[in-house]
């Protein structure tokens, strides 16, 4: 008869915690990207962490916050005379967005506090649960530095802290799952040729990740509306005025021609490595971890390219656009997986 660890089913009870905090967080990034296709990001216009969690409760309240958005460049230069109505509608999505960011907080801190007085944490994993939990605080200040973009002059957030604002949500759920997987799979499980693939999965972790980040300037600058058309960009497939902005590494961060380009290139750069890298697990794995973990990845990124076409000919749907989100979240999760099936045994 086998014993368990003394640890195995505290383990088990931790890793069900942080799948469900894990399964929030990819909740909350694609309300997030709701969030940002309604171009409903700047309709609150005032950063209340407590009281905030509270709506508009009549409708004096809804007319008092409602002149509060009309005093900034979105309702002046954009939705000059949009009715109340119109403003509860973008309200909601933004108001949301925030409130479930204080439920994960919640939903993170106190079964965090209790595993940890009941010495339910096995040694080593405590100092990165803190930091999972000081990463989600940085992540509501960075939320609200990125609103404060939009609330100036120009009546959208700057690209860039909102690409940040993206990456960090995608940190902080990477890492999660990474942890958990080291809660379910504590021994690893790859032995020889298939082993030494780890440093190509992390390598294409890296990359996914990268892809996803060059994603949140395309949709911080709306590049996915420059050029609706594939595979050829209007009618080439390297368009003119590709990197003409002086100095040049500018063009890849404020021009919508070569973001857009730059996304593409990272897809076609994607499919090829994960494509040679799946079949190269699949040839060595056997029936292990690793070729479930081969084909879920090879499932992932034909889903999330078909999504991406599609949002774009489309000329980005909300729906599409959500969904193309989140299969970039799914694809980086079955990168995670697969890298994590290849620690060594």
């Amino acid at each position: 008869m086998t014993t368990l660890a003394p640890h195995a089913d505290h383990d088990r009870q931790i890793a069900a915690w942080l799948t469900l905090c894990a399964a929030v967080i990819f909740g909350m990034i694609i309300l997030g990207g709701v969030t940002r296709l309604t171009n409903s990001g700047l309709s609150m216009v005032e950063w209340r962490p407590l009281m905030g969690v509270v709506p508009p409760m009549s409708e004096a309240a809804w007319l008092e916050v409602f002149e509060k958005y009309k005093q900034f460049p979105e309702y002046q230069k954009i939705n000059k005379g949009m009715s109340l109505d119109g403003f509860k509608e973008i309200f909601m999505y933004e108001y949301l967005h925030r409130v479930l960011g204080r439920i994960i907080g919640v939903l993170f801190f106190f079964p965090m506090v209790y595993f940890a007085l009941k010495k339910k944490v096995k040694p080593g994993l405590m100092p990165k649960l803190w930091a999972l939990f000081v990463l989600g605080g940085c992540q509501g200040l960075l939320g609200w530095f990125m609103v404060k973009s939009g609330l100036v002059d120009r009546p959208d957030v700057s690209q860039y802290r909102l690409t940040a604002h993206f990456g960090l949500a995608v940190i902080i759920y990477g890492y999660m799952l990474w942890l958990i997987f080291d809660l379910v799979f504590p021994k690893g499980g790859a032995v020889g040729a298939v082993a030494s693939l780890q440093r190509w999965g992390l390598g294409l972790v890296a990359l996914v990740y990268l892809m996803m980040l060059s994603g949140g300037l395309v949709a911080g600058t709306n590049a996915g509306f420059a050029y609706n058309t594939w595979p050829l960009m209007g009618t080439s497939f390297i368009p003119p005025g590709l990197y003409s902005y002086d100095p040049v590494w500018l063009s890849a961060f404020e021009d919508i021609t070569t973001i857009q380009f730059n996304h593409r290139m990272f897809a076609y750069l994607l499919v090829g490595l994960v494509g040679l890298y799946s079949f190269k697990l699949l040839r060595n794995a056997g029936a292990g971890r690793a070729r479930l973990a081969a084909l879920l990845l090879l499932a992932a990124l034909v889903l999330q390219a078909v999504l991406g076409i599609a949002t774009l000919l489309l000329h980005v749907p909300v729906s599409l656009g959500a969904a193309h989100q989140g299969g970039a979240v799914l694809l980086l999760s079955a990168a995670i997986f697969s890298a994590h099936s290849l620690k060594p045994r």
